[in-house]
């Protein structure tokens, strides 16, 4: 084998590994459910209700 491609081998990460994909997961889920906390609030229906009633006018 070639010392470069050993090299590059050795180098080179192409992907995450199962804790990274487990951490990434869990990441998108607790957003997910943070903006669907906020988005479901009341103040926050009521200003985009106004928005797009403002819109449709």
């Amino acid at each position: 084998m070639d010392m470069r491609r050993i090299t590059a081998r050795l180098r080179g990460d192409a992907g995450m590994n199962t804790a990274e994909y487990a951490v990434g997961t869990l990441a998108a889920v607790a957003f997910a459910g943070l903006l669907l906390k906020v988005l479901t609030s009341d103040n926050v229906q009521t200003a985009l209700t106004a928005v797009i009633d403002r819109a449709l006018q």
